[in-house]
């Protein structure tokens, strides 16, 4: 057979088909790539979303031992008061409970009432209607009015970390602050 009849005989046979091995394989390793990439974005979205969780629950446990005893409120006679404003045509009138930490103190605090009355009045008259119509205006309010009381009653407020983390260099030999909070029952101003 001479070399032109081989090559008749192979180009009459078929040609091989082409494999589509390679094309399973490369669809193969898209599936389980997308699979992966599904996986991964499931267990971030899972750990985020406990993430969020967990903040919640950090937050109630930093939250302070519930006391053993309820706390008592002493609520003051409602002040009417003349506010800063120009002209001095604006006033509030207001109604305010101390939250305290019990009956005890309480009854010390009756002691000292017209002092505190005094200078409560003196604080709420300082202060404008634009500040006092404000949630950050009544919210520091309420803050100078238990800083005042515990000067008035010899307490130590709270002392605010000092801004480069360090602790503070002495300790006062003030009792702690029964004086919790300062709860408003009635805010009309005018």
């Amino acid at each position: 057979m001479s070399a032109a009849a081989a090559t008749a005989t192979e180009a009459a046979a078929p040609a091989k088909p082409k494999s589509r091995k390679l094309l399973y394989i490369l669809l193969g390793v898209i599936v389980v790539g997308l699979l992966g990439a599904g996986g991964a974005l499931y267990l971030l979205k899972k750990n985020t979303a406990e993430d969020e969780f967990y903040d919640d629950e950090e937050m109630v446990e930093s939250a302070p031992a519930r006391p053993e005893t309820p706390p008592v409120f002493l609520p003051l006679e409602n002040m009417v008061v003349n506010l800063a404003d120009a002209g001095g045509n604006r006033f509030v009138q207001i109604g305010i409970s101390l939250q305290i930490e019990d009956a005890k103190t309480g009854e010390e605090m009756k002691a000292y009432m017209p002092s505190i009355r005094s200078s409560v009045l003196l604080l709420i008259s300082q202060r404008t209607s634009e500040e006092l119509l404000q949630l950050p205006g009544k919210e520091k309010l309420a803050n100078d009015i238990v800083a005042d009381i515990s000067r008035i009653m010899g307490y130590r407020l709270p002392e605010a970390a000092p801004a480069n983390g360090e602790k503070p260099k002495r300790k006062s030999k003030l009792p702690p602050n029964p004086v919790q909070a300062v709860l408003f029952s009635s805010f009309i101003v005018q």
